[in-house]
């Protein structure tokens, strides 16, 4: 990880933490000292600032340390454990399936594993839900619902190969795909960002959706990236989460110019500049076009981001082709200056924010949107129960999501989940599609004890796409409002 001293020059006011420079005697002191947090060397911070730190904030910047300094300690350990555990899960993949993968070794005819790059193999996420197919002729195209259903397609196969991304968009989406990227963070001095682009011209307008990769399950990049509660203040924009930005294309030193320069060609681009770059050559060619963007998890959280950064920079004519934004299970990302900031610029080019949450999903509801945490969400937050039916709200039920009182219902809950998964795929309810994997049912299994988790997987989110229903006495006078004012009739 890189040392952030230098980032004083494009901003008067941040809090940024360094793992790297963090001592075990350190980490203590964070717990029993609340004097002069800024003098410390792992925290940078303006002169003057965090002189005194209350034992919340102190307890928060103890575990986002923490956490990165044991992800920085197992990051190639870790790296080979998930090659390890996708190697098996795609050895069972084409062999068939346990049973007859001894019956193949048996008879010495074991099936070899296809190369990490080949359009068969699947990622850890891609092995939870399996699934390729779009669920959408029962969808009026151009409808919100069709695009919740490509979007969240779209960011479930963000997590796979190029290989894989190609044959799902060509062969069964029948969309054309523009390509797959690996994008550069200036911070990590790496290509930790991914994101694929694809035109849908099965309606008219065109529409063409960027999609982000959200976090790798065995990439301690994008866990760091996620437990880190550093921030900047951006002039005009308010604190916006730092390791989400540095994924997005934040420059050393420079912050958010407006163009940047590549002086290394073998360098990949960063991400919203490069995407920036390709909408406007895309859209130019066909004036009727328009574009969303979607991401699950860190994803959705870049998804959010690259239109602020575009508002930033005055892009009016790419926002005015923006139809909307959809993420699912994404986490928070400012502070209430940042929302306000965003509700002006959404409004003013009339962009749809919609925010997808399924049931007790935990990482809709971090960072924490309390006294200690400045973190908000905003937008329409399209919220689905366990029964997957619908509900139109601001906020969230249970925002930060952990409460003692709550820890038995939500485990209860989980268990009712478990229980599901042997239900849906019933002809009478959703039939055989609805089929959940050994892999999926161990992580239901630790769900029991870590109510939550199993919720943030991308089945629950792909079932509610398909089988959500609408409850109308969720829909207040203020949404109703929103959904008419670009178009809009909820369901």
């Amino acid at each position: 990880m890189e040392s952030n001293s230098c980032n004083k020059s494009f901003c008067s006011n941040y809090m940024l933490l360094k793992p790297e420079e963090c001592s075990a005697l350190d980490l203590a002191r964070i717990l029993f000292s609340s004097k002069n947090m800024g003098q410390n060397k792992f925290l940078d911070c303006p002169h003057g600032q965090m002189t005194k730190v209350f034992f919340p904030h102190r307890w928060i910047i103890f575990i986002s340390i923490l956490v990165q300094k044991i992800f920085l300690a197992v990051a190639k350990p870790l790296a080979k454990l998930g090659n390890a555990i996708e190697y098996w899960l795609n050895l069972l993949n084409v062999n068939g399936g346990l049973l007859r993968l001894i019956f193949n070794f048996l008879r010495g005819k074991v099936v070899v594993v296809p190369d990490k790059k080949s359009a068969v193999f699947l990622s850890f996420v891609g092995n939870l839900d399996k699934r390729v197919e779009l669920d959408i002729k029962s969808v009026e195209a151009g409808s919100r619902r069709y695009d919740e259903a490509i979007t969240m397609m779209a960011a479930k196969a963000a997590y796979e190969n190029k290989a894989f991304i190609q044959t799902t968009v060509k062969d069964h989406w029948k969309m054309d795909l523009v390509d797959s990227y690996d994008f550069w963070n200036d911070y990590q001095q790496k290509a930790t960002t991914q994101a694929f682009v694809l035109k849908d011209k099965n309606v008219d307008p065109e529409l063409i959706i960027v999609a982000f990769r959200g976090t790798e399950s065995f990439s301690s990049d994008d866990w760091i990236s996620d437990f880190d509660v550093s921030w900047y203040e951006i002039t005009g924009m308010g604190k916006v989460h730092a390791g989400f930005m540095k994924a997005l294309g934040l420059q050393k030193s420079r912050g958010w110019p407006k163009d940047i320069e590549r002086t290394d060609y073998n360098q990949p681009s960063p991400a919203y500049y490069f995407l920036r770059k390709l909408l406007k050559q895309l859209l130019e060619k066909n004036e009727k076009a328009r574009f969303v963007v979607t991401g699950h998890s860190l994803g959705g959280a870049l998804a959010i981001l690259f239109p602020a950064i575009l508002a930033f920079h005055e892009e009016s004519w790419l926002l005015k082709r923006l139809e909307g934004v959809y993420t699912f299970g994404q986490p928070r990302v400012g502070d209430e200056f940042f929302v306000e900031y965003m509700k002006g610029k959404l409004a003013k080019h009339e962009v749809p924010y919609y925010r997808v949450v399924y049931c007790n999903d935990m990482v809709p509801r971090l960072p924490y949107d309390n006294s200690t945490f400045m973190f908000k969400h905003f937008g329409t937050c399209i919220y689905y129960n366990s029964l997957y039916k619908e509900k139109i709200l601001d906020e969230e039920p249970n925002k930060n999501g952990w409460s003692l009182l709550l820890f038995i219902p939500k485990m209860l809950n989980a268990a009712w989940e478990l229980i599901r998964s042997f239900i849906l795929p019933l002809p009478c309810f959703g039939g055989r599609k609805y089929k959940e994997g050994g892999l999926l049912f161990i992580v239901r299994v630790i769900g029991l004890l870590l109510p939550g988790a199993p919720a943030h997987c991308p089945q629950d989110y792909v079932n509610a796409t398909r089988l959500g229903s609408s409850d109308h006495s969720y829909a207040s006078t203020e949404n109703v409002t929103k959904y008419q004012k670009i178009g809009i009739t909820p369901a």
